[in-house]
């Protein structure tokens, strides 16, 4: 899924006063960790991964992250990443991109 310049800037506005919803420990990206964002994803639409370890390696596991949840990587910042999938039931969706 692609998104324009502007797209992504109103998804981190919109993300801006969310709070995380899964952490990164010391396992790293594990099965569970997945699952978690899967679920939030599926709920939520747009959320925020806090890593609170791996913070170094965080720029490619963010992007791994997306890929194996089949979401978009909106923006990292700090040691935050914010990811965007729509919900795959078309009533749950809560999100519409402009």
């Amino acid at each position: 899924m692609k998104i324009t310049g502007r797209q992504r800037a109103y998804l981190s506005k919109k993300a801006h006063d969310l709070h995380p919803y899964v952490m990164v420990g010391g396992d790293g990206l594990t099965s569970a960790v997945i699952k978690a964002v899967e679920e939030a994803l599926e709920s939520h639409e747009l959320i925020k991964v806090k890593f609170q370890d791996h913070k170094s390696a965080r720029r490619e596991l963010a992007p791994e992250m997306a890929v194996k949840t089949d979401a978009l990587l909106v923006k990292i910042i700090g040691n935050v990443a914010v990811l965007f999938r729509t919900a795959r039931d078309p009533e749950k969706r809560t999100i519409s991109l402009p």
